[in-house]
Formats: C-alpha cells, sequence, structure tokens
C-alpha cells in the first residue's frame, strides 16, 4: 500500500497540548552545563597561543580562589565530543588545576558561525601577539566571505599584492572596506597589515611576537615588508639575523622586498646587508649640558663648548702617545 502524505490540519502538537509556555520557553533556554574536560577538542587552527605566563597564572589564582565565574562557550561534534569556542584559556587553567570537569554553554553553530564567534570571543583581550591578530582576522573575513557577506578583500590573494614604494599603500574600496572594518574595531588597511604577518615564517613570526628565545625582536612595519618575501628567502633572512644579531631596518626591508619582487635578492645580499651596521645600533655617548656646563665660561655657545671638548680630547691622546713611545 503506498504511503498517504501527511495533512497539515493546523492543529497543535500533542507536546504544546500537555506542556506550558514556560516549559516550551524553559526548553529553548541554553543551559549552563557540567561535562568532562577530556571531551572538549581545542577550536580547529586555534590562532591563539595558551600559554603558561603571567596572566595565566592569575588566571589559575583567580580559578582556584573564587571557581570559573563565567561558562566556556562549546559546540557539540557528531562524534560525541565537543569543540571549544570561547574558554581554551579557562580550559587550560582547570586543567592545571587538576580539575577535570568544567561548565559549559552548549550551542549548535555551523563552522562559519563559530569561526566568528570564536574570533570576537578572543580579540579585545589586551596581550595578543600581533601574528595572532592576523590569523584571527583572516579565519574571521573568511568566515564572512562564507556566510555570502560582501568583503573586498581575498583572503587567499593577500599575499601577491605588491606596490614598489611601501605595502600599506596597496588600494582597497573604501565604503565596503570601511563597512568591515567598522564590524571588527579596526580599519580595513589595518587589518589587511596584519593578515600580512600571516606570511612569515614561524621563526619571523615569533620575533615580531616577541616570542623568539633570544629576544630578538621586529618591528611591526618591517615585518609586514617582509611578508612579501618568498619562503626561502625569509629563511635566508632568519638566519643572517641570528648570525649577526641585528634585524633589518625599514628601508632595508622595502629593497628586500623590491629585490624579491624582481628576483634579485640574493642570501649574499642580505647577509652583506645585516652585516653593516645601522645609524640606529652605533654606540653613542649622551650627556646633559647641565652635567659639564660648570667646566666652561657663561658666555661659551654650545658650538663652542663642542670645539674646546674635541681641541681638548686631541691633545690629550698626543699626549698619551708620546707617553707610550717613551
Amino acid at each position: 500500500m503506498a504511503n498517504l502524505p501527511k495533512l497539515d490540519l493546523g492543529l497543535p502538537s500533542y507536546d504544546s497540548l500537555f506542556s506550558t509556555e514556560e516549559e516550551r520557553q524553559e526548553a529553548n533556554t541554553e543551559k549552563v552545563m557540567t561535562i568532562p574536560i577530556n571531551k572538549i577538542k581545542d577550536f580547529e587552527g586555534h590562532p591563539f597561543h595558551v600559554t603558561m605566563d603571567e596572566d595565566m597564572a592569575k588566571l589559575i589564582d583567580s580559578i582556584k580562589e573564587n571557581d570559573m565565574l563565567m561558562p566556556a562557550l562549546v559546540r557539540p561534534k557528531p562524534d560525541g565530543t565537543y569543540e571549544m569556542i570561547s574558554g581554551h584559556r579557562r580550559k587550560f587553567a582547570m586543567s592545571q588545576l587538576g580539575r577535570t570537569e568544567m561548565n559549559v554553554i552548549i550551542r549548535d553553530l555551523d563552522d562559519d558561525q563559530a569561526t566568528i564567534l570564536m574570533v570576537d570571543s578572543n580579540i579585545q583581550r589586551e596581550n595578543i601577539y600581533p601574528s595572532e591578530r592576523g590569523y584571527a582576522y583572516k579565519m574571521r573575513l573568511e568566515a564572512m566571505k562564507h556566510q555570502g557577506k560582501k568583503v573586498d578583500i581575498n583572503v587567499d590573494d593577500v599575499h601577491v599584492e605588491y606596490d614598489k614604494t611601501t605595502s600599506n599603500q596597496v588600494g582597497w574600496k573604501s565604503e565596503s572596506a570601511a563597512k568591515l572594518g567598522e564590524q571588527v574595531g579596526v580599519s580595513m588597511n589595518q587589518i589587511r597589515r596584519f593578515i600580512r604577518l600571516t606570511y612569515l615564517v614561524e621563526p619571523l613570526q615569533e620575533m615580531v611576537d616577541g616570542r623568539n628565545e633570544n629576544e630578538i625582536k621586529i618591528a611591526f612595519n618591517p615585518a609586514v615588508e617582509l611578508s612579501y618575501l618568498t619562503e626561502s628567502e625569509q629563511f635566508d633572512l632568519v638566519n643572517a639575523i641570528i648570525e649577526n644579531q641585528r634585524t633589518p631596518s625599514l628601508a632595508q626591508c622595502q629593497e628586500f622586498k623590491r629585490l624579491s619582487h624582481d628576483g634579485e635578492l640574493t642570501a649574499d645580499f642580505i647577509e652583506d646587508t645585516l652585516s653593516e651596521e645601522k645609524p640606529n645600533q652605533r654606540e653613542k655617548l649622551s650627556f646633559q649640558m647641565k652635567e659639564i656646563d660648570k667646566y666652561f665660561p657663561k658666555d661659551y655657545t654650545p658650538g663652542k663648548k663642542k670645539d674646546l671638548m674635541i681641541h681638548l680630547l686631541e691633545n690629550w691622546a698626543k699626549k698619551r702617545s708620546r707617553e707610550q713611545e717613551r
């Protein structure tokens, strides 16, 4: 016998007939639940480092004293586990304290919704590495694109943009770019520059983040320029930085970028450039004028004082040389 189609007579369901409005609202309300920590997996591609630093120590002490005040947010997975959306640091702190369970809110989310929530719940933290911010913006923009929202930045194509003067002059459509910037609270130009950091090799990312074990630090603007180098060129640079214990200036990074674009950047050129002293890396002697004013007549100008000091030092050097010849 063929199955007859179900008729929708507009009658209330069994549940609606035998449950109160309060019970139905209760069923739709998200609840805080306690689940085993070992059933919670980290968000796939989570861009934020969870490390045992000073802030983490404070969080552990806070949870130890006051328990976890805010539940984490997770989403259910088909295999019966959960994926963390917001609460990676709290999960780590709970594990450090030997806790095996934690309070969570379970919410059904698709991949794009989960990505946007994950980024938004972490991006406002004070201590975020520049490269973390870059990966987070990149993930969020990609999720927005999947949702059909107009995004004037093709995340896949960012790495091929080039401008011979400086990378922050690459053009963008201003109207929708500004709207997107407003959503994440940062200008579109700055978002793009942070995303550039995701094209750095890991050792250079560590340097721009201040995570390098030898405490070698690269400033943000030079790092953006270096992101246009090929992977092999970047590793040549890493070797030169470690060898010379010097980082390139912004002007040197822009020259590296230009030569890389023209296919003319070599490991020897990088090494030669880094072996030269930058003006700001030369030792300087400085003191305040008030420290030496008492040794000069009051009518002496700074220029006269300088000339006299050089003259006296020249005489001292000549006298010392004659004494050594005896």
